[in-house]
């Protein structure tokens, strides 16, 4: 099997993260992608999120109807920070027979040496770093080519919105119809996530 793991806080995902795990599926190959919210992301602030189990629900909504769309709740259901390392560790351990590729941004290879065990997880998975129509830093350069032996690039539409854009566009009253999947908008909605706090 051919598994694309696709980690983020998703809060909320949106129509750019499911066109990002549709491309990497088609390019690559893949037999599914596995979205994987995370508990607590060690390269943001803490707090501030929508809880963990929320975001679940709203990547179930996002991805219900896809055969080849999967959550896990691996990171929200373990305490402590989310580490892509233990997560892949783990994953490993229990489909060892599985190729597994860990999609990110293009520009998220700047950080990439940052990561706890960045040699280790290139041991456990290969990278699908995603162009998202935006020019490398040189810092990326560095990375891409440091790791490019266990990168495989793939190229999207550029998508200039993102899940910060989707949150302030709720709490400023605006649309977010055709941003997020219409069940998210909804779920949105419902639950009076994003809204200012009076």
């Amino acid at each position: 099997m051919r598994i694309g793991l696709y980690g983020g806080t998703f809060d909320p995902i949106h129509l750019g993260h499911l066109i990002l795990a549709e491309q990497c599926r088609e390019q690559l190959r893949l037999d599914a992608v596995w979205f994987i919210p995370a508990g607590e992301p060690p390269h943001k602030p803490p707090g501030g999120r929508t809880p963990g189990r929320q975001r679940f629900e709203m990547l179930e909504l996002a991805i219900s109807g896809h055969a080849a769309f999967r959550a896990l709740d691996v990171e929200i259901a373990r305490s402590g920070t989310s580490f892509t390392v233990e997560t892949l560790a783990v994953l490993h351990q229990q489909h060892p027979a599985t190729e597994f590729w860990w999609l990110m941004g293009a520009d998220a290879l700047r950080d990439f040496p940052t990561w706890r065990e960045p040699e280790r997880i290139l041991t456990l998975c290969r990278l699908a770093a995603v162009n998202r129509g935006g020019i490398e830093s040189p810092e990326t350069t560095a990375a891409r080519q440091r790791f490019h032996d266990r990168i495989d690039d793939v190229v999207m539409p550029a998508i200039t919105f993102s899940a910060s854009d989707v949150r302030h566009r709720v709490a400023s009253g605006q649309s977010v119809r055709y941003l997020v999947p219409r069940a998210v908008e909804v779920y949105i909605e419902q639950h009076g996530l994003f809204r200012p706090v009076s």
